[in-house]
């Protein structure tokens, strides 16, 4: 099964950095990479130096780009991939397996990168969190078949909480969703920029608040 990686991205002056990354953990893979700018000035693609690599740009919101990726993809498995998150080496085999095992989508485990001690603590229970609520984060790199994907009809398109909602999309479908043991590496500058407690406070509050029925377009203007 062929696999899209869509990226939405926003001012990443490392975006080679990544992509770097990305090019060489597929190896021989033939992997579709598209990476959606959020500014229409497509002020990161500029900076792109991966000929293989498809951009686009979008008006500014994670849903919204990562549904007008996931449109042009030819995929038939979708990996939803943020520019600050490292996978790790075997992800297209680990993708494979899950989906051929009778699942139709899935994530990784989370691993923060810092050495921090809270933050560490922050990782292990975001790790239990997903497993138990069947809820990983996009952070989490979230991978769907395309099926799947049309069949729910993408992302909501709302400023936050975008992958909480796709999440609750495809539990209502009972398809087939795993956790994967393997971890991603995800870098902590949210935390280092708004502060490692506050962030690691603020966000499952906002997640509760969600659940309870604040709309999104409250909940963003806490989140930034």
């Amino acid at each position: 099964m062929f696999i899209s990686v869509i990226i939405p991205v926003l001012h990443e002056t490392k975006i080679n950095h990544f992509l770097s990354d990305l090019l060489e953990k597929k190896g021989k893979e033939n992997l579709e990479i598209i990476v959606v700018d959020g500014d229409l000035m497509g002020s990161t693609l500029n900076l792109i130096s991966y000929k293989t690599v498809k951009k686009m740009t979008s008006a500014k919101g994670r849903a919204i780009q990562q549904n007008k990726g996931a449109k042009k993809a030819s995929g038939d498995i979708l990996l939803f991939l943020h520019a600050d998150t490292l996978l790790p080496h075997d992800f297209t085999q680990l993708i494979r397996q899950a989906i051929y095992s009778g699942n139709s989508g899935g994530a990784f485990d989370l691993c923060i990168d810092s050495s921090h001690p809270f933050l560490k603590l922050v990782s292990r229970v975001a790790s239990i969190r997903s497993r138990v609520t069947r809820i990983p984060y996009g952070d989490q790199a979230i991978f769907i078949t395309r099926d799947l994907f049309l069949q729910i009809n993408g992302f909501p398109e709302i400023p936050l909480m975008e992958d909480i909602a796709l999440m609750q999309k495809i539990k209502k479908t009972r398809a087939g969703f795993k956790i994967l043991p393997r971890k991603v590496l995800t870098s902590a500058r949210k935390w280092m920029k708004d502060g490692i407690i506050y962030t690691s406070l603020r966000n499952p509050l906002l997640a509760i608040l969600y659940y309870m029925g604040v709309p999104p377009r409250v909940l963003v203007k806490f989140y930034y």
